[in-house]
């Protein structure tokens, strides 16, 4: 049975699969993985594990984890987050082969839960354009397409859920 965490150390080796399935880069923001994290050694891997935690009063991280395995991981960031503009208030993402079992529906579903507790009345979820399956999952959660005010960014969509 899959369950929130708060990340760990004891999943390193878990997580470096997780994330090593999404390929080079930075690809998946409920890790709050930054271009700048090194990760592959262990002091790196300590490192954003302390980044996220100093971050905990401005934005809450979970790894979706099942016993010993990291499935994916889901961010919440708090209204004072600088970074909700860009990305929304909450980001998530599921390892490729964990996919298509409604992980990522569960996972924030119950984040939007997290908000709701923060005082939160509604939330900004964005994905990729063209990410109908992430599209399909803000959805099912109560996401409707929100009004842009600058269309100029074309590469996210946009939703708001109401909590």
């Amino acid at each position: 049975m899959p369950e929130l965490i708060a990340p760990t150390r004891h999943l390193r080796t878990s997580w470096l699969e997780a994330n090593s399935e999404w390929g080079p880069g930075v690809h998946e923001d409920g890790f709050g993985l930054l271009g700048t994290d090194e990760v592959d050694s262990l002091a790196g891997f300590e490192a954003l594990l302390a980044r996220l935690a100093d971050e905990q009063g401005r934005c809450t991280y979970r790894w979706v984890a099942d016993g010993n395995h990291v499935l994916g991981g889901i961010a919440l960031r708090h209204e004072s987050h600088e970074l909700v503009a860009r990305a929304g208030h909450i980001g998530f993402g599921i390892r490729p082969s964990a996919r298509r079992r409604g992980l990522a529906a569960w996972a924030l579903g119950r984040m939007l839960g997290e908000a709701k507790v923060l005082g939160m009345d509604r939330v900004l979820v964005m994905c990729e354009a063209g990410n109908i399956a992430s599209a399909k999952t803000i959805q099912s959660q109560g996401g409707t397409p929100a009004e842009l005010g600058n269309a100029a960014d074309d590469a996210a969509w946009r939703y708001w859920i109401q909590l």
